[in-house]
């Protein structure tokens, strides 16, 4: 093989000799000075390596052009001038991330690298200015007290325990002594404050998460002693797991006769909960609300737990605020409690809550005190919205009136623009697993409904026997039972879908489902389910087929046609029926059969493709004469989606 010396080779490629040498030795080549000699295979691989670093020197040199240096904090105006924005372009930006500065004070270095990132800039700060203002940052922040939702089975005493606690008589006033509205109360003890949101239900505290407003830092789940972890504790446990917020169970009930604590902890261990002493985390305590016992203790619990999760927010600035719930009061119109989670609130605000907007004219505090500020954590009713927020809105309060306005309009006009399009939100299937977000570990969160407990096993067994080392797999819930609307709130909130085997899945929770953007899918075999999860993560996934509900009919008479069969003349109770539709008998609420197809349809004595809502017909089943008048015929198609 020819050899060719490396002063020539620099003349042939036009590049500097020291250049040339530097880049072979780099190549690990036995190179001394120009004179060397090389092969001209070695020539080949220069050449290449010449490329790769002309192309990383371009890309430096690019990313110089697009950077920005800078020796001190931006305030908004001085990140107009930079990123050559309009005033009005980033304030709408920061109504998006729910955060706003005041214009004439520095951002923090976090927000002004985002700002940049969006106008495809890289900021570089000068010495460590950027650590240095992070750490006074967290240095501003102070501690805040917990907030702490109370949540578990009806009548097991969540009112009452609440009750016991702030020394009132809530659930006495209540019809049947179950809570019908959402409130939160602050308590003091030891010299320490305690906030507590008492809510309807595991659905509720859902629901405002699925919004956004996760303001729970400690769940404590209520358990009667003498009946243990029923259905309702355990749908409590699984909400409470999905939102990643410490548990402490309170076992309540305790002065009654004959009850067993130990039995509760051997049923809560059987749902994850090892207790402490059992060599756990969990916490349980006993206690009797009714009798005021156990409370001290209780409360003992949770400011130790909010000790060791070191809560904290800055007090300082605008405030931001999560809305728990909202009423229209005819004397003071839409009215809101919310509890402050950054800032300081004051009377005067102006602030903007989703799609509306306001001026804070009164605050009551939890005692029905007037008050004119409200520090983190701190629960307020406050009184001065241009409209009524929904539950679970964040709020945010805003330098002045017209940026309020501005913000609140802008989020109008998604929302209209949104409503028109229909969902255009984040939606979790299988499918979006093939396409994760860069940086982050790709997850499958799946609520799992089944028609009995064994099956549910069953089917959690196969799932977690799914090879997989890019994914991870969890079960957020399972249960036996028809898909309900808290499943799709629990899928939505958790970013997972739904998995329904062998159960119902109501027309009126699909419509729920195709509005939130949940994926439900539905099966009858549990290879199936295993075998749609693994295509999905190998990236193989077939169209999806789903049921379609088209219309119900009633059995008003049974007839016999000879050469014909068995005919049920019907009345069409709901949308229509098609003759190529499948068609399940449900019989005293009970499905006597289905995945059968419609083999005539007549009106009169004509065959129709189709009858609607209102008109009468004649519906010939496959393989099926078992009519019984009352018979309800509930017709559906399969679809691709």
């Amino acid at each position: 093989m020819a050899k060719i010396r490396i002063y020539k080779v620099a003349e042939q490629l036009g590049m500097p000799t020291y250049e040339v040498l530097e880049i072979l030795k780099s190549l690990g080549a036995d190179v001394k000075n120009h004179m060397s000699s090389i092969d001209e295979d070695l020539i080949e691989l220069l050449n290449e390596e010449r490329g790769v670093r002309k192309q990383e020197s371009e890309k430096r040199k690019k990313k110089k052009e697009k950077t920005i240096m800078l020796e001190k904090l931006p305030t908004m105006k001085e990140i107009t001038r930079l990123l050559d924005m309009n005033m009005e372009e980033i304030i709408l930006g920061l109504g998006e991330w729910n955060v706003i500065f005041d214009s004439k004070k520095p951002l923090p270095p976090l927000v002004v690298e985002r700002l940049a990132r969006e106008k495809d800039w890289d900021i570089e700060w000068k010495d460590d200015l950027r650590e240095k203002t992070l750490q006074a940052l967290q240095a501003e922040t102070l501690p805040r007290p917990p907030i702490v939702t109370i949540l578990g089975h009806v009548d097991h005493g969540k009112t009452t325990l609440l009750d016991a606690i702030r020394r009132s008589k809530v659930a006495l006033s209540e019809w049947g002594g179950i809570t019908q509205s959402i409130g939160a109360y602050q308590v003091e003890t030891n010299g320490k404050k305690i906030t507590f949101v008492d809510t309807p239900g595991h659905e509720a505290f859902t629901a405002m998460r699925a919004r956004g407003a996760q303001v729970t830092d400690i769940a404590v789940i209520v358990v009667a002693a003498d009946d243990g972890v029923m259905p309702q504790t355990i749908e409590a446990i699984q909400h409470v797991k999905a939102a990643d917020v410490s548990i402490i169970v309170a076992i309540n009930k305790m002065d009654k006769v004959n009850v067993n604590p130990e039995r509760v902890k051997q049923q809560l261990a059987d749902q994850g909960l090892i207790p402490e002493e059992w060599g756990g985390e969990v916490i349980c305590i006993n206690v009797s609300a009714l009798q005021k016992k156990g409370i001290s203790d209780l409360l003992e619990m949770i400011l130790l737990q909010a000790e060791l999760l070191d809560l904290r927010s800055r007090q300082n600035g605008f405030a931001i605020g999560s809305i728990i719930e909202s009423r229209l009061d005819r004397g003071k119109g839409p009215i809101a409690t919310l509890i402050v989670q950054e800032g300081t609130l004051r009377v005067g605000d102006y602030f903007v809550a989703g799609a509306t907007w306001g001026k804070i004219r009164s605050m009551t505090g939890d005692q029905n005190k007037i008050i004119k500020e409200a520090l983190p954590s701190t629960p307020v009713e406050i009184v001065g919205f241009s409209d009524l927020p929904p539950a679970g809105t964040k709020l945010m309060v805003v330098e002045d009136e017209r940026i309020a306005h501005l913000i609140a309009e802008q989020k109008q006009q998604k929302e209209r623009a949104k409503s028109l399009k229909g969902n255009i939100g984040k939606i979790t299937s299988l499918e979006s697993l093939l396409a994760p977000e860069e940086g982050k570990k790709r997850e499958l969160n799946i609520v799992l409904k089944a028609d009995f407990q064994g099956s549910v096993e069953a089917l959690e067994q196969a799932i977690s026997q799914i090879p997989t080392e890019e994914v991870t797999i969890n079960l957020v819930s399972r249960g036996v039972g028809n898909i309900n609307e808290a499943d799709i709130i629990l899928a939505l909130a958790s970013s997972g879908i739904v998995i329904g085997f062998s159960v119902k899945f109501p027309t009126e929770v699909m419509k729920i489902a195709k509005q939130e953007g949940v994926d439900v899918r539905l099966y009858r075999i549990i290879y199936e389910i295993v075998d749609d999860i693994e295509k999905a993560l190998k990236g193989m996934i077939a169209p999806k087929m789903v049921e379609e509900v088209i219309g119900k009919a009633e059995v008003r008479t049974v007839f016999k046609i000879p050469k014909v069969g068995v005919i049920s003349g019907s009345y069409v109770t709901d949308g229509k029926i098609e003759r190529n539709a499948f068609v399940r008998v449900i019989r005293k609420g009970e499905i006597i059969t289905e995945s059968a197809k419609i083999s005539s349809l007549k009106r009169f004595k004509d065959d129709v493709k189709e009858v609607t809502i209102g008109y009468e017909c004649g519906i010939g089943i496959d393989r099926f004469e078992d009519f019984t008048e009352g018979d309800i015929l509930q017709a559906y198609i399969i679809r691709e989606e």
